[in-house]
């Protein structure tokens, strides 16, 4: 195996050297004034003294103390374990500071606007001449791209299909019936707009049910890859303004989801059921259709949930229930299994 580098230039730009000063106004943190440049960013374990790295979890704080970085962001509760020789960095944010400046020294790839030779634009699209077109992607009749946005290769986007500046679109993924707002990512693979699992049950069988509506992704989703969004069947199916969806996530028909919600990966969430702002829902949770999360409210990983949800709870199991009474039932059973005999 080639030795691990961290930001290999085959995949990732590189920026810098920068100074510290500009590293610990990147981080929005306090530094002591010194000329120290720094090339790039590393974990604890591997960074360099010309390299700045980062603490956010105490459960690392040992590697913090055996540290050989130039630099590293931290908060201020951790400032006596900095090792003599690495210049802290300190702010109530270390993992933000930190993601700003690995941004820092690794910027998002250039844009290079226009159309890839093997791309399909229908004649009535309209394309902003700043996008970028990947190869082999097609624009169906309708569709609107905005300013600087990235098109990967093979994607397809619908008729109709409206897509605000800056956004980003995966290799492979598909979109229709969709209206994005600005500064949306969806990753590769993803689909988007695709008719819902909604029929009705007839003597022959069953008989499909029209889906009228659209998908709305609000300013700043991200849309992880392999995810589906089914668009609504009488109204639309919304994601609200900086949520994030992880890979491989079930969005049904008539959902809805508030702000800045996350939905951790295979996560399935039927139809019409509503989440209200900053729900945060585990991986593998099943969420039935027809309810109503409260704003706020923790699911946790493989949970059940089949009512609604209060304001601020915090629930886990199959079926679902809150979390302080989950524990209890479980840690009753352990007792019951002790004392019985053997």
């Amino acid at each position: 195996m080639p030795e691990t580098v961290i930001g290999d230039k085959r995949f990732f730009t590189r920026c810098g050297p920068h100074s510290l000063a500009t590293v610990a106004e990147t981080a929005r943190g306090v530094a002591a004034e010194v000329d120290l440049p720094l090339s790039g960013v590393a974990p604890l374990q591997m960074a360099g003294p010309s390299e700045v790295s980062f603490l956010d979890n105490r459960r690392y704080a040992p590697a913090l103390e055996k540290t050989s970085a130039g630099a590293v962001i931290i908060h201020p509760d951790m400032l006596a374990r900095v090792p003599a020789g690495t210049v802290p960095i300190v702010t109530a944010e270390p993992y933000a500071g930190w993601a700003r400046v690995a941004a820092l020294f690794h910027p998002a790839l250039p844009l290079y606007p226009g159309v890839h030779p093997s791309a399909v634009i229908a004649e009535d699209a309209r394309v902003d001449p700043s996008a970028e077109i990947g190869a082999f992607s097609v624009i169906e009749a309708g569709a609107e791209i905005g300013a600087g946005c990235r098109i990967g290769s093979f994607v397809a986007v619908g008729a109709g299909v409206v897509l605000g500046p800056q956004c980003r679109i995966g290799a492979h993924a598909s979109l229709s019936h969709a209206i994005l707002g600005a500064r949306v990512y969806v990753y590769p693979g993803a689909r988007i707009g695709q008719e819902g699992f909604s029929f009705a049950s007839i003597e022959a069988g069953f008989l499909s049910v029209p889906h009228l509506g659209r998908v709305v992704l609000e300013d700043d989703v991200e849309v992880g890859a392999n995810t589906t969004i089914d668009r609504g069947s009488t109204r639309d199916t919304v994601v609200g303004a900086g949520s994030r969806l992880d890979n491989l996530v079930q969005v049904g028909h008539n959902v809805r989801l508030g702000r800045c919600c996350v939905v951790v990966a295979q996560v399935g969430i039927a139809g019409s059921t509503v989440l209200e702002d900053f729900v945060q829902i585990g991986g593998q949770a099943g969420i039935a259709g027809h309810l109503h999360i409260g704003k706020g409210a923790k699911i946790g990983a493989r949970a059940g949930v089949m009512s609604d949800v209060p304001v601020g709870a915090a629930v886990v199991g199959s079926p679902a229930q809150p979390r302080q009474e989950f524990f209890r039932q479980v840690a009753a059973l352990k007792r019951m299994v002790r004392r019985t005999p053997k």
